[in-house]
């Protein structure tokens, strides 16, 4: 940039002093001329004429010094271009890192390279752990591909026990497909993707379950889903959170029975408002809220015989419950 300048500046220089047109030396050469010719009329002007006469001696000189310094001063367009570009990436990098100073972008460098040697001296460790990743991938496909091998296997016989549960549950005319389809990527539940479809009715079109069930439709199903997966895998507590959502009269009763063998092999823990669940459980619990200090708190109380009676009577009618609605709890539990 400076190069450009310098060269600029001079032959600006050169032009005004010996140029074609209205040059300084030119103009004083007509001068010297007009007062050479009144010279000998006064004793001054000689000496006038001598200082003006080296004076264009002198310009003279001056402009052929600006020629030859413009000429030798090299300027190379690309190499400024490519100067002004280090200097751009210079300045962003003491902008990124905030320094202030070449030296300090060097100190920077000198620390980045000696991080990278570090990363670079742990290359055998990184293929061992590498080594040691695509074994576990190969351990892990070969699982998946057992899994997927085991679940196409257990299907038809998890279809018709479901089946056979649901009958008893008043579903006798529901019919279920289970489908195991590949997928490309591994996931925690291995390289299937399995979906329920299901029918409620004889000669529906069986769609995915999570369409076309309700309320109480999926409450059978997740019943004896859970009961199946509890009878295949060791699972010591079994919790069903208003399982019988939408569930009433026989079916509710049907469900409690179903629940009840389940807790010869397991603890069940239901949370009903189901009065016909709630009366095949051994120990009745009763959840409740209570204002206490100006704040609401819930409260958990085991009920004795006489309380369980009153709140099965309770879910069967209204508080207080009416005596048939007491003596229907009492059918319920089996008492006197």
């Amino acid at each position: 940039a400076n190069a450009e300048e310098i060269k600029r500046v001079l032959s600006n220089l050169y032009q005004g002093l010996s140029g074609e047109e209205q040059a300084v030396i030119s103009q004083l050469e007509e001068m010297a001329v007009s007062l050479n010719s009144v010279r000998k009329f006064h004793p001054a002007l000689e000496s006038l004429h001598q200082r003006l006469q080296g004076a264009i001696y002198e310009l003279q000189d001056m402009a052929e010094e600006f020629e030859r310094i413009g000429e030798s001063t090299e300027y190379d367009g690309e190499r400024i271009v490519e100067v002004q570009q280090r200097l751009d990436v210079l300045y962003r990098l003491q902008n990124k890192h905030q320094v202030s100073s070449i030296g300090e972008l060097l100190e920077i460098q000198q620390r980045l390279e000696g991080q990278l040697q570090t990363y670079g001296d742990r290359s055998d460790e990184i293929d061992a752990i590498q080594a040691r990743l695509d074994v576990l991938e190969k351990s892990l496909q070969e699982r998946a591909a057992g899994l997927s091998e085991r679940r196409r296997e257990v299907v038809p016989g998890f279809q018709k026990n479901v089946l056979s549960l649901l009958e008893q549950l008043s579903m006798e005319h529901a019919q279920l497909q289970i489908q195991v389809r590949p997928t490309r990527t591994l996931t925690s539940t291995g390289t299937d993707e399995v979906e329920f479809l299901f029918a409620a009715n004889k000669g529906g079109r069986l769609l995915p379950m999570k369409d076309v069930a309700s309320g109480g439709e999926l409450s059978r199903l997740t019943l004896v889903t859970k009961s199946l997966v509890a009878s295949a895998i060791p699972l010591p507590t079994l919790i069903f959170d208003e399982i019988d959502t939408g569930i009433s009269g026989d079916v509710a009763l049907k469900m409690g029975n179903i629940m009840r063998g389940l807790s010869d092999q397991h603890q069940v823990v239901s949370i009903t408002h189901s009065p016909q669940v709630a009366s095949k459980a051994n120990t009745h619990y009763f959840v409740f809220k209570q204002i206490k200090d100006e704040r609401t708190v819930t409260r958990v109380r085991s009920l004795s015989q006489e309380e369980r009676i009153r709140a099965i009577a309770t879910m069967l009618s209204q508080n207080p419950p009416s005596d048939s609605a007491i003596e229907n709890a009492k059918e319920l539990l089996g008492v006197a």
